[in-house]
């Protein structure tokens, strides 16, 4: 049995601090903010026990500050800090830092952290491992060497950022003629993201799922996984929606892909919470596309439908505790679904709506779990990652998880600035989705439906506008609500929403 800690300290903000503090206070341990300028009113710093100030708006003179965030342990007497997820959670700075100043990092080793960090290593270590990669090359040194790589492969090809993640960095080249450009814009991006403009090549997997796997180990040497996410609902590279279990992985295949995982973790030492990403090619193929060496954004479905609280278990963990389980205890039951919630505008490229949220009401319930950071009155910076929220739902079944986010997503109410609600809306009543008949490229197929707008011929216009009026007429008196109640998805919205949205809209 490990010594336990009394307090840990939360290297991030918004979402992931307030999930993380949630878990830590039921633990019976204290916690610790650390904010910037812009975030002393934020939610993660009134939650915390105490909090401390790191510097100005900018991350990289607050949250990326590895001497700052250690600073502020030390001034606080924290014995452990745990870094949520983005910021400094997959730099290696962070756990020699601590190790140095005599704090536990909760999370991998920073050996684990460097032997996965760089893409084009991690694939080296992977392949000789015994887990499967995509046929390309680390080592290209111009354009016309990726030419050269891509036509032994076959086109089309992805050129990555050695160091990316988050969707940067990623070209996808179908033909030679458009290595040049894409192999520059590819570098460029690399740079400025990352510091570091190194690419590879990969054949690229065409229509393939996303689908990765949670693993979670102790400092003995136990690794287990738990079981599968299918994240391939993607704009830009960015996950949106995702789920468990995947649609298009029946139990024998995940298996596979858990015990290759275990296998790959093995390889490089590590321990805590980590994920395996792979591409689930059509044909029922996977590849390994990187390692993520902390809690993943949607960590929330997988504790939904096994039970377990992955933040917890990585406490016990850098507490010195063994697993309490093995590989065969692990069980689950029902489909989660968990739709990010963005401050931003779907219909005009996703750019982000920075601002004040004038009023916030979350959705609740039987079955769901929104894990959010923000508030009424609280500002929605244009300095970090415009997530509002993580609304997740739980049902036995994925057509009840559905129809429960679509119940929960009648529900919420966000006025002041622009989310992604009715993006979520509309999808979730897209047939094709709904049916489980989807791939990584499924939101550019099929934009116009998502985040468009209905265009009408002009000499039709007229007849449209006569008959909207005959309609809505007709159903405000049958129904007593208005026109202006019913939801932009034509989802049916709760009494409480269409009456809040009608007083709204005067």
């Amino acid at each position: 049995m490990g010594k336990g800690f009394s307090k840990v300290l939360v290297a991030n903000r918004g979402e992931i601090a307030v999930r993380v503090m949630r878990t830590l206070r039921e633990m019976g341990i204290g916690s610790v903010a650390v904010y910037s300028e812009v975030d002393r009113a934020s939610l993660h710093v009134r939650m915390a026990d105490e909090a401390w100030p790191i510097g100005p708006a900018p991350a990289g003179e607050s949250y990326l500050r590895v001497d700052k965030i250690i600073a502020a342990a030390k001034a606080s007497g924290a014995q452990a800090i745990h870094p949520g997820y983005g910021f400094l959670s997959e730099n290696p700075a962070l756990p020699d830092a601590c190790e140095a100043a005599g704090i536990t990092f909760i999370g991998p080793p920073a050996s684990a952290m460097r032997q996965m960090g760089s893409k084009t290593a991690a694939r080296k270590r992977m392949a000789s491992a015994g887990v499967p990669i995509t046929p390309g090359a680390n080592d290209c040194a111009s354009a016309e060497d990726a030419v050269a790589v891509a036509t032994q492969i076959g086109f089309p090809v992805m050129l990555k950022a050695a160091s990316g993640g988050g969707g940067k960095g990623i070209r996808l080249v179908e033909c030679a003629e458009e290595m040049a450009g894409a192999w520059e814009r590819a570098r460029s991006e690399a740079k400025k993201f990352f510091g570091d403009d190194t690419v590879y090549i990969e054949k690229a997997i065409v229509q393939p799922r996303h689908v990765e796997i949670q693993v979670l180990g102790d400092r003995d040497g136990n690794l287990v996984h738990v079981f599968e996410r299918d994240c391939s609902i993607q704009r830009r590279n960015q996950k949106v929606v995702e789920e468990t279990p995947s649609p298009a992985a029946p139990a024998e295949l995940v298996a596979k892909m858990g015990a290759i995982a275990v296998q790959g973790a093995k390889a490089v030492g590590y321990f805590s919470a980590g994920t395996f990403e792979f591409l689930l090619a059509p044909d029922g193929q996977f590849y390994f596309l990187e390692m993520n060496t902390r809690l993943q954004v949607e960590h929330p479905v997988t504790e939904l439908v096994t039970g377990l609280d992955l933040v917890r278990e990585m406490v016990r963990i850098a507490e010195g505790n063994p697993l309490p389980f093995l590989q065969k205890d692990i069980t689950r039951r029902g489909a989660a679904i968990e739709c990010r919630v963005y401050a931003e505008d779907p219909s005009s490229g996703y750019l982000p709506s920075p601002g004040v949220i004038q009023e916030l009401v979350t959705p609740a319930g039987p079955g769901v779990r929104d894990d959010g950071g923000a508030y009424p009155g609280c500002t929605i910076s244009s300095f970090y990652d415009p997530l509002i929220s993580k609304l997740s739902v739980w049902a036995p079944s994925r057509d009840q998880a559905i129809a429960r986010m679509r119940r929960a997503l009648s529900e919420y109410v966000v006025t002041g600035i622009r989310t992604n609600l009715a993006f979520h809306q509309r999808l979730f009543m897209h047939e094709d989705f709904v049916a489980g008949i989807y791939d990584t490229g499924f939101l550019d197929r099929n934009k116009d439906a998502l985040v468009g707008y209905p265009t009408v011929p002009p000499d039709k216009a007229d007849s449209l506008a006569v008959a909207v009026a005959i309609a809505a007429s007709r159903l405000e008196r049958a129904t007593g609500v208005t026109s202006a109640q019913q939801g932009e998805s034509g989802a049916r919205l709760s009494p409480w929403v269409a009456s809040h949205r009608a007083r709204t809209l005067g």
